[in-house]
């Protein structure tokens, strides 16, 4: 990531099942994407698209102001506040995830989630989650999921 991007520094704890309750708020991850990092995650998964290198494609040829965040790069932040969470004991089990509005370089994203549900299942407990990748009150990427948490003095 380059030096012009920003993203908050989010410290990883561990979360057990026993310390969630339905109505808890995912720590936000505060995020501006910028050029550079946009570059780097096309490269990465192929993704030569004009509209997210060339501002005069986009604005010229697709009517954007500005070239737009890939909706790959915002789904895999939305992932990283779910497993920032989570902590190193704790799984992503199921996510989804739909792209419902544009992002551009340089505003500042917010990813975050609240949980709606959790249940024991076995040995673990699984929580679901609403979660959502916003900018201000738009929201750009909604979507649900789920992750399997250790109990307290099962690992």
């Amino acid at each position: 990531m380059s030096e012009e991007a920003a993203v908050t520094d989010n410290p990883v704890v561990e979360t057990f099942f026993e310390d969630v309750a339905v109505g808890d708020e995912l720590p936000a991850l505060t995020v501006v994407v910028d050029e550079t990092q946009m570059f780097f995650f096309s490269a990465a998964t192929y993704n030569g698209h004009r509209i997210h290198y060339d501002k005069e494609w986009a604005r010229d040829k697709e009517g954007y102001d500005d070239v737009l965040v890939q909706g790959p790069l915002q789904a895999a932040l939305l992932a990283r506040a779910v497993t920032d969470w989570v902590g190193g004991g704790g799984r992503l089990v199921t996510y989804s995830v739909q792209n419902r509005a544009t992002a551009l370089p340089g505003e500042e994203l917010v990813f975050g989630g609240t949980v709606t549900g959790a249940r024991r299942e076995g040995e673990r407990g699984v929580v679901e989650l609403e979660i959502a990748g916003r900018r201000g009150d738009t929201v750009l990427m909604p979507g649900t999921a789920s992750v399997s948490l250790p109990l307290r003095g099962e690992r």
